[in-house]
């Protein structure tokens, strides 16, 4: 359980990051004036756990039936497939109104490669 909660907080940082760093992705309470309420970060977390479900089932479809384009272009097509995934993830949060917007494939590619570095990032330092 405790795996699932660093998981967790760890996309959400992920998340955050590239709010933060890549112009296009928004998110609603954050960065934008508006005094950050609990409510925003439930939203945050929210949004990180429908992240990592995606992640977490849909992404390995996707790679598995790309696998020659990503050996093609030297593994450069795993940056797509995760754009891909956040572009997913904003559209089901924007469902339930939880504030993630991606304006785009750009944004959604630097907003993908921000989160893989910040996630392995964050990986190597809080691993046990």
């Amino acid at each position: 359980m405790d795996g699932l909660l660093l998981r967790l907080l760890i996309n959400a940082a992920a998340l955050l990051a590239a709010v933060w760093l890549v112009p296009g992705i928004e998110f609603a309470g954050i960065f934008d004036g508006s005094p950050f309420a609990p409510r925003v970060a439930l939203n945050l977390l929210l949004t990180a756990l429908i992240f990592g479900l995606v992640n977490a089932t849909i992404r390995p479809i996707l790679k598995g039936l790309t696998c020659a384009l990503t050996v093609l272009t030297l593994g450069l097509f795993v940056f797509v497939i995760n754009a891909l995934m956040l572009l997913l993830t904003a559209w089901i949060a924007g469902q339930f109104e939880l504030g993630l917007q991606v304006n785009g494939f750009g944004p959604a590619l630097l907003g993908a490669i921000v989160t893989t570095i910040v996630s392995l990032v964050l990986n190597v330092v809080i691993s046990d």
